[in-house]
């Protein structure tokens, strides 16, 4: 309103100025109508005094000469002047000479003006309207004194039409007030205009950011501070009506898989097609949210758990449709976590919390699938907010601890080095599996930090053995994301001045089934620096034997379930066993075999041609200090299998 309200001052203004602005032109051209018309008069006055010769003569009464008659005729002919009169030295009127005619008055008339000239010896001028029959509609009269050596002998009227100066004029008058006008309103109009437009476009602007301080701007839905409000006023609406309400926490199946897939663009364009699809699935009371990435919320009035449940199977139902982007039909699903008011929480940031923790629960249920939030879950909650805890901490003090687990030459000559395990202690210092926190500092993002510190730990822990052991470093598929995982080793490889060739980077084969060619020239320009690449774990998942024919490991490693189905009764395991061992050593790579866990197993691995073993049966990862103990027990019972082996030799050349 208040812009309009301007505008409308702005507008006042503007026909203010132009009404002053008609009126001082019309004030200017009527005065100069008046000069022009006056000067005229008085100068046809002054010529009839002086053209005219026996002007005392008239005045006393007597006929004009035959040159004064012509002088009258001519210049009414030829010149604006529609009439002559001539006054006595008393005002009164002696002769008459107009378009009719010139002729002696039969009946004077006394002439208030002509008699003033007289006294005064001054001309007297007006401009008049025509009011009477035969008279222009404007015109000037002039009246001039007669004088002789400074007497008044009688007194000249000059009477002109001024009508055709006037239409000139008062065109011309028009032609200066339009235009004065015009340009007064271009001077008013084209800033206030910019105004305007700047005006508007600010106050859009302002409302942009009003709207953006409390919505997402990609999708325009509701941010997480807007819904934090708006969920409070839908509790303390619910709480006064009797009803209850539920809060629907949604976020997508391996978004990430997806988004490294198709890349950001496509991801954004994923994220606004489930903001549609959210909208088009609920109703207009209905509250939609986005926290960020591939989170959602919506809020929902119920009169029960039905109705929740019932929503959340549509949600379900709608994001399980392919998603079309860039020309394809991307498949994927969503969880979803249910909190419900009152119970389950009485303001917005307790079922917030809820709703997520239920989320969890779907995720861990194997996803695509909703779940309702239960008290237990907050036990959870606190356990994996210790967890991400000290997981940030262990990555900001460096707390994080290496144990190596030894790899032993199946064909007995002992340990050829050893494989480095992360391990980390919790906040009451209790062992945390790796399985357990190695997820989560994935999830916060922390695992690249946590890959550098490891790689450069091993190669410097490396370093001080003997020149024979190497090491074997396990890679996260987060750190193919571009982050300069080729650098991190060249560096500490540099830093610990280990060879190159006794590093070993351990990869499983998930790494090889999204973005493939990225992934393979990133393993070639690590397997230029001069290490080795291992296919771990394999034949644990979806194997393809393209991997291993599209790039050159330097070893396999069988995966330590096939070795726990060794003792079943199931022979089949040992032929393929046996099989990849031969296909590893056709394909020129090294063969190790993992979980060997008592001598049965290591005589096997040994029967079938396998070059390395792990497992328990060897050893189980020990901190770095244990190591030269180890090293040393190596070599002892390397000493006794020669002492051994050379009795035979003894005793037969006694």
């Amino acid at each position: 309103m208040r812009i309009y309200r301007t505008v409308a001052l702005i507008v006042v203004v503007l026909l203010a100025l132009i009404g002053a602005t008609m009126t001082a032109v019309k004030l200017t051209t009527d005065h100069l109508l008046y000069e022009d018309a006056t000067d005229d008069a008085r100068a046809w006055a002054r010529y009839v005094t002086f053209s005219v010769k026996d002007l005392e003569q008239i005045g006393g009464g007597e006929e004009p000469s035959r040159a004064s008659m012509a002088f009258f005729q001519w210049s009414q002919e030829n010149s604006s002047v529609f009439r002559y009169e001539i006054f006595n030295r008393e005002g009164y009127s002696q002769l008459v000479s107009d378009r009719h005619g010139t002729a002696l008055v039969d009946v004077s008339e006394f002439s208030a003006d002509a008699a003033g000239a007289i006294r005064s010896g001054q001309p007297t001028v007006a401009v008049r309207d025509g009011a009477r029959a035969g008279d222009p509609s404007f015109f000037a009269e002039a009246y001039m004194p007669v004088l002789v050596d400074g007497r008044p002998i009688a007194a000249v009227a000059a009477f002109l039409d001024e009508t055709k100066n006037r239409d000139r004029f008062s065109q011309t008058f028009l032609i200066a007030a339009g235009s004065l006008c015009l340009l007064t309103a271009l001077a008013f109009v084209v800033p206030a205009a910019a105004w305007y437009r700047r005006t508007r476009e600010k106050q859009r602007a302002d409302a942009e950011l009003m709207f953006l301080a409390k919505h997402d701007g990609m999708t325009r839905l509701v941010n997480r501070v807007h819904l934090t409000e708006r969920l409070n006023e839908a509790l303390i609406t619910a709480a006064a009506a009797g009803t209850e309400t539920a809060v629907h926490y949604l976020d997508l199946d391996r978004f990430k898989e997806v988004n490294d897939t198709l890349g950001h663009r496509g991801g954004d364009t994923m994220i606004k097609l489930m903001a549609e699809r959210l909208r088009a699935s609920t109703r207009s009371d209905d509250i939609v949210a986005r926290l960020g990435g591939d989170e959602f919320v919506v809020v929902q009035p119920i009169t029960d758990r039905s109705d929740a449940e019932g929503l959340a199977q549509r949600l379900l139902a709608v994001m399980a449709k392919p998603f079309p982007i860039e020309g394809h039909d991307i498949a994927t699903s969503a969880s979803i976590g249910i909190a419900l008011a009152p119970q389950d929480g009485s303001d917005a940031e307790r079922l917030l919390k809820s709703a997520d923790l239920a989320l969890y629960k779907s995720k861990a249920d194997g996803r695509n699938c909703a779940s309702f939030f239960t008290p237990d879950m907050d036990t959870a909650l606190q356990a994996r907010l210790s967890l991400e805890r000290c997981t940030r901490a262990m990555v900001k003090d460096e707390g994080f601890h290496l144990h190596f687990q030894p790899l032993v030459d199946a064909s007995g000559s002992g340990v050829t080095g050893f494989e480095a395990l992360l391990r980390m202690h919790g906040e009451d210092g209790s062992l945390i599996p790796p399985a357990t926190f190695i997820p989560v500092a994935e999830e916060m993002g922390l695992i690249g930090k946590i890959g550098t510190w490891v790689i450069r730990k091993a190669c410097l822990s490396a370093a001080l053995w003997p020149e024979h052991l190497t090491i074997a470093v396990n890679l996260s598929p987060s750190q193919f994301d571009g982050s300069g995982l080729c650098d991190t080793v060249a560096a500490a490889l540099a830093e610990s001045g280990l060879a190159p060739g006794r590093l070993e980077l351990e990869i499983t084969e998930s790494l090889l089934r999204h973005d493939t060619d990225a992934v393979m020239g990133e393993l070639h320009r690590l397997k230029a620096l001069g290490v080795s690449i291992v296919m771990d774990d394999f034949g644990s998942g979806y194997s393809s034997l393209s991997y291993l024919w599209r790039f050159p490991f330097d070893k396999i490693k069988i995966d330590r379930t096939f070795m726990q189905g060794l003792d079943t009764t199931h022979k089949s395991v040992e032929t393929i066993i046996k099989t990849i061992t031969d296909l590893g050593h056709a394909l020129h790579m090294s063969v190790t075999v993992e979980g060997v866990e008592d001598g049965t197993q290591a005589q096997f691995v040994r029967d079938i041609d396998g070059d390395q073993m792990q497992g328990f049966y060897f050893g189980r990862p020990m901190p770095e200090e244990d190591i030269p103990g180890r090293m040393l027990e190596d070599s002892r019972q390397a000493l006794a299998r020669q002492s051994a082996a050379a009795e035979p030799r003894l005793r037969a050349v006694q």
